[in-house]
């Protein structure tokens, strides 16, 4: 019986953070150019039902911090961003976020050209607080009470965990969801990649 109910909880964990249940798996995430991006990004944001594309500019926004300070997207032009879109509740996101800390925040945390957020959803400011000491997180996680943020990188009904990342100029060059270890290296070289870049 204890089996079972294991079991079962970890299939409602699983469909909790996944969203929609007829939503699609997607493998790669990157294009390679031509009409490749264009291809590659219709289907990424098809099957992740994401809003936006690889390649297209990034939806500014407004975001709270929890110690009261904000930040513009817009603010960090000229800098590789990375955004991670999170909740409390999202056993998957627990499990990434000690990764995105260890393998790209701690690496790239002290430079000026880099900037990762978390953006947490629909959760008031005690929530995002206990998840950062649930999981141990040092990079700034900000609220998105409404989803409002969410909203305009994805349907409203879709799930977490997804991180975008952007370039310099403000441009989409990778879209993930959930939290799969071959995606999330290569999105790691991508952020390697782009910090090289001058």
């Amino acid at each position: 019986m204890q089996k079972y109910i294991t079991i079962l909880t970890i299939l409602l964990l699983l469909l909790s953070c996944n969203g929609s249940s007829n939503q699609k798996q997607s493998r790669s995430v990157t294009p390679i150019s031509g009409t490749d991006t264009i291809q590659t990004g219709e289907r990424i944001a098809d099957d992740y039902q994401f809003l936006v594309r690889v390649g297209d500019e990034a939806p500014d926004f407004h975001m709270q911090l929890p110690e009261g300070d904000s930040v513009t997207l817009s603010s960090l032009r000229g800098k590789v961003v990375m955004l991670q879109f999170t909740a409390s509740w999202c056993g998957v996101c627990r499990k990434e976020m000690p990764h995105i800390e260890s393998e790209i925040w701690q690496r790239h945390k002290n430079n000026p050209s880099f900037a990762l957020y978390g953006i947490d959803r629909e959760e008031p400011v005690e929530k995002v607080r206990e998840l950062i000491n649930a999981t141990g997180v040092t990079y700034p996680i900000g609220l998105d009470p409404d989803a409002s943020i969410f909203g305009r990188y994805a349907e409203k009904e879709a799930g977490i965990t997804r991180n975008v990342i952007i370039d310099r100029e403000g441009k989409i060059v990778m879209l993930t969801r959930l939290f799969k270890e071959e995606e999330f290296n290569h999105m790691v070289q991508v952020i390697d990649s782009l910090l090289l870049d001058n």
